[in-house]
C-alpha cells in the first residue's frame, strides 16, 4: 500500500517541491562528510566504449550531518559543500566540466556544440542537455523524478533528460531524442538508460492525474492500477517513460530499477520528505560524458 496521507499535493504528485534534509527519520546516519559511493551503472550504457555515466546515490558527500551528497543547488545546504559534492561526481567520470539546468518541469532542451562557461555549472532554465562536445559532463538532479541518460555511439551525440510527471506528460524524452537527431543521432541507434525515481508501489495519485497522460502514449490507463483509497490511483511513470522512448524509435532501452521513497538509504525523495514534514531535501544527480579523445 502506498504512503499517501491526505490530498494529493504537488508535491506529492512528484514535483520538486517540499523538503527533506539529511536528519530524515528511516535513514542511517553517519557523521561529517563521507567518501564517495561508486554510482549505480546501466549494463547497457556501460557497454558503450568512450562513454563515462552514473546514477548517483546520496551516499558519499559532505552535506548535512550525514555526508549526504547533494548536488541541487537550490537545496537549503552550504554552497562549499554542493560544489565539492559536484566536483566529486565531475572526477569521477571523469570530466572537465559538469552542468545542469535550472530545472522547471518543462520539455525544453538545450544543445550545446561548445563547452559553456555558466557560473557555478548551473545553465538556464530546462530539463534536457545535448552534446557532441567530448569532456563535457551533462547532469540531471532529481528526487523521485525519473534521469534518463542517453547516447548515440556513432554520431558521437549524449543526452540527459528530467523527465518528472509535468516532463513525462509533454513527453520530455521525445524532445531528447529530437534533439540528439539535431546533432546527427538516430533513434534506433541511441541506447536510453533510465535510473531510479519513484515506483508504481509507492506512487499513489488523485483520480484527475491520470487524464494528464491522454495524448502521452497509447492507452494510458494501462499504467494506472487502483489503489487502496477508493478513486486513487498507482501511477507507473517508468512504464510511460519506457512506452514513449519505445515509441520514438528506440530499441536499445533499459530500466536499472530503484525506488527512490522506499530506499531512504540511498535516495533523496520529494514526497517522503513531505510525508515526512522536512524542511529541505537533498537533489540526487545522474550524468552522462563522452570522453575526451574518443
Amino acid at each position: 500500500m502506498a504512503h499517501e496521507p491526505g490530498p494529493v499535493t504537488a508535491a506529492e504528485t512528484g514535483a520538486e517541491t517540499g523538503a527533506e534534509t539529511g536528519a530524515e527519520s528511516g535513514a542511517k546516519a553517519p557523521q561529517g562528510p563521507q567518501p564517495l559511493v561508486s554510482p549505480l551503472l546501466s549494463p547497457l550504457l556501460s557497454g558503450v566504449p568512450g562513454v563515462a555515466h552514473g546514477f548517483f546515490t546520496r551516499q558519499g558527500g559532505t552535506s548535512w550531518a550525514r555526508g549526504d551528497l547533494n548536488c541541487g543547488l537550490a537545496a537549503d545546504d552550504d554552497p562549499s559543500h554542493v560544489d565539492e559534492n559536484r566536483r566529486r561526481v565531475r572526477d569521477h567520470l571523469p570530466a572537465q566540466a559538469l552542468i545542469s539546468l535550472i530545472q522547471t518541469h518543462s520539455t525544453e532542451v538545450v544543445s550545446l556544440t561548445a563547452l559553456p562557461d555558466w557560473p557555478r555549472g548551473r545553465g538556464p532554465e530546462g530539463d534536457g542537455l545535448v552534446t557532441r562536445v567530448p569532456g563535457l559532463a551533462l547532469g540531471v538532479l532529481s528526487a523521485d523524478c525519473g534521469a534518463v541518460l542517453a547516447v548515440d555511439p556513432v554520431a558521437g551525440v549524449i543526452g540527459a533528460a528530467h523527465s518528472g510527471w509535468k516532463g513525462t506528460a509533454g513527453n520530455i524524452t521525445c524532445a531528447l531524442i529530437n534533439a540528439m537527431a539535431g546533432q546527427g543521432a538516430e533513434p534506433a541507434r541511441i541506447s536510453l538508460a533510465l535510473g531510479p525515481m519513484i515506483r508504481q508501489a509507492s506512487y499513489e495519485v488523485g483520480p484527475e492525474f491520470p487524464d494528464h497522460f491522454r495524448g502521452a502514449v497509447a492507452d494510458h490507463w494501462r499504467f494506472f492500477r487502483p489503489a487502496a483509497r477508493d478513486g486513487h490511483f498507482l501511477g507507473d511513470i517508468a512504464g510511460i517513460i519506457a512506452a514513449q522512448a519505445t515509441a520514438e524509435g528506440v530499441v536499445h532501452f533499459e530500466d536499472i530499477g530503484g525506488d527512490t521513497y522506499a530506499d531512504p538509504d540511498r535516495f533523496f525523495s520529494a514526497r517522503r520528505s513531505a510525508h515526512q514534514r522536512q524542511p529541505d531535501f537533498g537533489r540526487l544527480i545522474s550524468a552522462i560524458a563522452l570522453q575526451r579523445g574518443n
